[in-house]
């Protein structure tokens, strides 16, 4: 959590309640003369060789592995994930930086193609200039990585605002990049307002926008980077929907559901929310995955017995728990959980919410913490109507022991970015990430990401004989 002042804030360790550290706004001139030496920067970083630029890269996954201990406890203390995610997260970093030093570097090699009149055109993806990315608190290194790396591996400079309360993890990613061998200020943190984040999106510097957020902080940016012309690349909320069908395992399906829920906290955009069960298994599915749920018990995230860390901040818990009970007034029952629990700390129990229909925020909003929302479908078919009864489009999953039919289902039916089959997972480097409906657009990762913010030029030398 943090707590402000017009001038700055103070973050707040959401496991002790107690303040870790206070920080300063930058102001808005301030702001803008990093956004001026973040371009400084690029202008050299742009004619490096592609060669160059990996080997930095390369050498950023170094320096986080050198790095890991100390950043995967800032991270924990920051926002309570349980350290043994920390240490999962920056694994995870650790694997961008290799993909994007090596598969990656592919997406950015010049093209050659023969012209209808035999000449020849190179097309080359050229940098933009300044990205700037605005990030959430969720995966304090990782939500930063996933832009950044590509962006600065394409030859672009890197401004980021990351969540308030995750500003130490923010500053200690600079860190580690300029000890890796980053130019300096070519990744640069602002700590600012809302008010000077839209005059940076202003900025004719500024080329392009990223944001991971929520879909209401999306409509905002998008709406303001619009009327400056600019791209931007939008990977917001969803609910995503698990679908355990008539040919399920069950026992995996419970087991893997638990995870999807719990993992991170349930502070995750991607985390199976919605459990949609059809009628011929729904009872064993929901004994089980009640009982399963009620042993994932909260603690201390620093200790690596625990299976639940807190809420991130006070509010989250407070707003997650108002989604409960609204669901609950409106007719939905809770199987387990569901009481905010008298301790220090922002921890909410690991929750099941049953008898779940529209009209209740457990239905068609995002629960972001460890409530699952379990919902009874006729059979198959009618389970993938309420999978698609959605605003939002990111992630989801499909439990059947046919593959080939989950698998078109998945490709003909199914109305989201990414789907998992008899399993559940976060982010792999080497498939694309991102939504579609109010989760947002663009892709992040996969080679896809890398090629959100180059110019694809044209180079054509036309034979005139």
């Amino acid at each position: 959590m943090s707590t402000n002042t017009d001038k700055g804030f103070t973050t707040i360790n959401p496991a002790t309640e107690k303040e870790i550290q206070q920080y300063t706004y930058m102001t808005a001139d301030q702001a803008i003369k990093a956004v001026e030496t973040c371009h400084n920067a690029f202008l050299d970083w742009k004619l490096k060789p592609l060669e160059d630029r990996a080997k930095v890269i390369k050498a950023i996954g170094q320096e986080l592995i050198k790095a890991k201990d100390d950043y995967a406890k800032l991270m924990t203390q920051e926002m309570g994930k349980l350290i043994k995610h920390s240490h999962d997260e920056i694994e995870l970093c650790v694997g961008i930086c290799e993909y994007t030093a090596t598969e990656g570097i592919k997406q950015l090699q010049d093209e050659v193609r023969t012209m209808e009149n035999g000449g020849k055109g190179i097309i080359q993806q050229a940098p933009l200039g300044v990205i700037y990315g605005i990030q959430p608190w969720n995966f304090p290194l990782y939500q930063a990585m996933r832009y950044a790396i590509v962006n600065l591996m394409a030859g672009n400079g890197v401004l980021l605002k990351h969540a308030k309360n995750v500003t130490g993890s923010a500053l200690k990613l600079k860190e580690v990049f300029e000890k890796a061998g980053l130019p300096k200020d070519l990744f640069t943190v602002l700590i600012i307002d809302h008010e000077t984040s839209d005059k940076i999106i202003e900025h004719d510097l500024v080329r392009g926008i990223t944001l991971t957020g929520s879909s209401k902080a999306g409509q905002y940016v998008a709406q303001k980077a619009a009327k400056v012309i600019k791209k931007t690349v939008m990977e917001l909320g969803s609910n995503d929907a698990y679908l355990v069908l008539d040919d399920a395992d069950v026992d995996l399906a419970v087991q893997t559901s638990i995870v999807g829920r719990t993992y991170n906290n349930g502070e995750t955009c991607v985390a199976a929310k919605r459990f949609i069960v059809v009628d011929k298994v729904y009872d064993q599915f929901k004994d089980a995955f009640v009982k399963g749920m009620q042993d994932i018990t909260f603690g201390d995230p620093m200790d690596k017995d625990s299976k639940l860390g807190p809420m991130a901040r006070k509010d989250l818990r407070d707003k997650i728990h108002q989604q409960v009970e609204e669901s609950v007034n409106n007719g939905a029952t809770i199987l387990c959980g569901g009481k905010i629990p008298d301790v220090t700390g922002y921890f909410y129990p690991s929750t099941v919410v049953g008898d779940v229909k529209p009209g209740q925020p457990a239905y068609s909003e995002e629960l972001f913490g460890p409530v699952a929302s379990l919902i009874r479908a006729k059979d198959n078919d009618d389970a993938m109507r309420i999978a698609n009864d959605s605003r939002f489009g990111l992630g989801g999953g499909i439990f059947s022991k046919d593959e080939d039919k989950a698998i078109q289902l998945a490709k003909n039916h199914f109305d989201t970015g990414m789907i998992n089959i008899n399993s559940y997972g976060l982010a792999h480097p080497n498939m694309p990430f991102g939504g579609v409906k109010d989760s947002g657009y663009g892709r992040e990762h996969g080679g896809f990401g890398i090629r959100e913010f180059v110019n694809s030029k044209s180079i054509m030398l036309n034979n005139s004989k």
